[in-house]
């Protein structure tokens, strides 16, 4: 029987990246396993003579390593206390006469720590301290430099003086790279939210512009048709003529309804978005006013309709704003206007402004209905009229006219309109 050895498997890319992460996940276990080297370093070259070097107090020695590996292990959840009991370790290495270990590169470690993190009067103090620790150590164990060559003392010092300012360096170089991404994070975070406002933003213009052409449209031509059927039943006896003119005008004003309600709803099934209300609301102007008025005087409410100034080309949201609120304040005219009332409707051609005056004489609204949003909390038609009022810039004044009836009056501005 022959057997095959098994080919041997390198390591792959995926897992060099799951050994990374797993060690991510766990930063304690891994400063312990450097602090566990390190403490196994220094116990060997306290603990092995004569081939050592070591010269001071066993215990004191492997106190102050075991110090600093609890400071190495514990840097990253604890910082600024480790970064004092750094501190208090190499101030008992001063007192105890324990010279330099291989365990006191803990506090190049606690050094680095402290500098590559958020608070800065702990890092101004790891700084000092790197300042000032190599000088203090030198001055402290002069046999431990070159005694017989003062040049080369004092380049050790300035060796080990660079080597713990290089640990802050890299440090502070880690806070400010780490502070820099944190505020790429908050400013594509705050990027995203403003473009999710300004979505939702759009949504309800968008929402509002279909309501409010909804109401228009509903409540204009259901009007005349109620108007119409009441007057059908009231002489469908005794007048089968008017009768049959009456249904022909609810038939047409129901068709017409029908078709302009199609073409709103075709925004909101609109699947790519791409249609807006422009695309299919139809947008009737001031020249459509006369086919409005006479469609409103042949549902029984007398009209004055009046033409002041030159007329001429309007911009395109002037001419739906003029022609919606003409409409609108008709249609409350035969809502809430009472028995026997006629209106009146004036265009204005100002220079720089266009103004629609639309009142009636009848007993008007009460209050309840003209503010807010009407006695029910459903009322529509002033609060569209206000919201296209104010998108071309310009100023509504609704209410009670002296001597009875109701006023609407509106001031659309021309200037930099389109």
């Amino acid at each position: 029987m022959r057997l095959t050895p098994e080919p041997h498997t390198m390591p792959t890319l995926g897992d060099v990246n799951r050994l990374y992460e797993f060690l991510r996940r766990h930063p304690t276990g891994v400063d312990g396993f450097w602090a566990f080297v390190m403490l196994f370093t220094s116990f060997m070259a306290i603990a092995l003579p004569p081939q050592s070097a070591y010269e001071g107090p066993e215990w004191g020695g492997l106190l102050a390593s075991g110090l600093l590996a609890v400071v190495v292990m514990l840097r990253r959840r604890w910082p600024t206390r480790m970064l004092l009991l750094a501190i208090v370790t190499g101030l008992f290495q001063l007192a105890a006469d324990v010279p330099p270990l291989p365990a006191n590169f803990g506090f190049l470690v606690i050094i680095f720590t402290i500098a590559s993190g958020p608070e800065r009067r702990p890092s101004r103090l790891a700084l000092l301290m790197s300042l000032t620790a190599p000088t203090v150590a030198a001055l402290r164990w002069p046999e431990e430099s070159d005694a017989e060559s003062p040049a080369n003392a004092v380049a050790g010092v300035v060796f080990l003086t660079i080597a713990f300012c290089l640990a802050w360096v890299l440090g502070d170089s880690l806070r400010t790279r780490r502070a820099y991404y944190a505020e790429l994070e908050q400013r594509a975070h705050r990027l995203e939210q403003e473009r999710e406002t300004q979505a939702r933003m759009a949504v309800a213009a968008e929402r509002a512009r279909i309501a409010r052409e909804l109401h228009d449209v509903v409540a204009h031509n259901v009007s005349v048709m109620v108007v119409q059927a009441d007057g059908a039943a009231y002489v469908l006896d005794t007048a089968p003529e008017q009768t049959r003119t009456a249904l022909r005008t609810i038939s047409g004003t129901g068709r017409q309804a029908l078709t302009e309600m199609r073409r709103l709803l075709g925004v909101l099934r609109s699947e790519d978005g791409s249609a807006t209300a422009q695309d299919y609301v139809p947008q009737p102007g001031v020249e459509e006013l006369a086919d409005l008025v006479d469609q409103v005087r042949d549902a029984g409410l007398p009209v004055d309709f009046r033409i002041a100034g030159t007329p001429r080309p309007l911009p395109s949201g002037v001419e739906l704003t003029a022609y919606r609120i003409v409409q609108e304040a008709l249609t409350n005219s035969r809502k809430h206007g009472g028995p026997d009332v006629g209106a009146t409707v004036t265009l204005e051609y100002g220079t720089d402004a266009l103004t629609v005056l639309a009142e009636d004489d009848g007993r008007g609204a009460q209050r309840d209905l003209y503010e807010e949003r009407g006695a029910d909390g459903l009322g529509q038609g002033l609060i569209g009229m206000r919201e296209r009022v104010g998108m071309v810039g310009g100023i509504l004044l609704a209410g009670p006219r002296p001597g009875g009836g109701f006023r609407i009056s509106a001031t659309l501005p021309l200037a930099g309109t389109e």
